[in-house]
């Protein structure tokens, strides 16, 4: 089956072919297109970005779409042969190994990447999907920004649902929305480190978990599960909670209180190991050692986790697989314009050293 844009480019073609549009004539407006064929304007504009690669048609700014002298000029069909990255960071913590995963294996195949940084701020995604669904691209991958509340940007996402352009998400994604995606098993994280972290000994935990993305989410709610079914144990439990625009200053004012406590928790679970490090600076600022007083254990195995002292204990996280799996299914879905399976990677522990069994 032909997509749209495909279908919107054949029959322009086929009428300039035929003399319907003559050469210099004007075509009609993007919005006159767009009723024509019942298409959204990036579908037009992938279609008419086609055409003008293959010089049948020419653009003037302000001016509008004209038909080129095609039968003078050398066909040389042209594909972008880009595909748009949107992540929440770019330069820090696993966000690199990401994009060299998908870099490295696109590239691999003859195409090339345009990045974008959200800063997981809901008005700077707008703008970055906005710019990428202007940019004729071959397909994109998106890492949604606070994906565990309500997006102001799901009409954008709705529109790139209905259109012809590849989209799929990393690290979460938005059940309402028929793209695949690739992330952990981020429940199963959570639930693991907290057995873990049982069978060790301790059963006065505290975790400290991001709420306003899925992973965060996911990972505080198999926390929860595991003391579920340690019922006995569900009475020493605790949660601190947080979001991205949260000030961490009293985030961690209120964690000091806890530690200061004379029943203060054996361990601590953080949302990922960038916020482990943080914390574990702050259990040496109270003059407590870890894993001696307090045991502390993130996710994602970031590549300081193992350098720190003590050694981090987390939960590893497949960073540049993702991104070469993510590369991967993209090049499906433009290439054999095939929807393919999602990608759950189960978690795996990393035991290090800043978890002490306990009697």
């Amino acid at each position: 089956m032909e997509n749209k844009y495909e279908l919107v480019e054949r029959e322009l073609k086929e009428k300039i072919l035929a003399g319907v549009y003559a050469i210099n004539d004007k075509l009609p407006t993007e919005s006159e297109l767009m009723a024509t064929y019942n298409v959204s304007r990036y579908t037009v504009r992938r279609a008419v970005g086609d055409l003008e690669n293959e010089h049948y048609v020419y653009r003037i700014q302000g001016g509008g779409i004209f038909v080129d002298d095609w039968q003078n000029v050398r066909q040389t069909p042209l594909k972008s042969k880009v595909i748009g990255v949107i992540t929440t960071h770019i330069a820090d913590y696993i966000f690199p190994n990401i994009i060299t995963g998908i870099d490295r294996y696109i590239s691999s195949e003859g195409y090339s990447i345009l990045i974008s940084n959200t800063q997981n701020n809901p008005e700077k995604e707008r703008k970055s999907i906005q710019k990428m669904m202007e940019s004729n691209l071959d397909g994109l991958i998106v890492e949604p920004t606070q994906s565990a509340l309500d997006n102001p940007n799901k009409d954008l996402y709705q529109q790139l649902q209905s259109s012809d352009l590849p989209t799929l998400f990393i690290n979460a994604h938005y059940p309402d929305l028929s793209f695949p995606y690739v992330e952990m098993n981020d429940f199963e994280g959570g639930k693991l480190v907290t057995e873990a972290l049982f069978n060790a000994g301790h059963h006065q935990i505290l975790g400290i978990f991001k709420i306003d993305d899925s992973q965060g989410v996911h990972r505080m709610n198999g926390f929860v599960k595991a003391y579920q079914e340690r019922n006995e144990l569900a009475l020493m439990s605790e949660i601190v909670m947080y979001q991205s625009t949260d000030n961490m200053h009293a985030i961690f004012s209120k964690l000091e209180q806890i530690l200061l406590r004379q029943d203060r928790p054996s361990a601590i679970i953080c949302y990922n190991d960038q916020l482990a490090i943080q914390v574990i600076d702050l259990i040496r600022s109270l003059s407590l050692k870890v894993p001696e007083d307090i045991s502390v254990m993130g996710f994602d195995n970031y590549q300081l986790s193992q350098y720190i002292s003590p050694k981090l204990s987390t939960v590893e996280h497949p960073k540049e697989k993702m991104g070469r799996d993510a590369g991967k299914l993209m090049l499906k879905m433009i290439e054999k314009k095939e929807t393919p399976a999602s990608i759950i990677y189960s978690p795996e522990l990393v035991m290090r050293d800043s978890v002490k069994e306990i009697k």
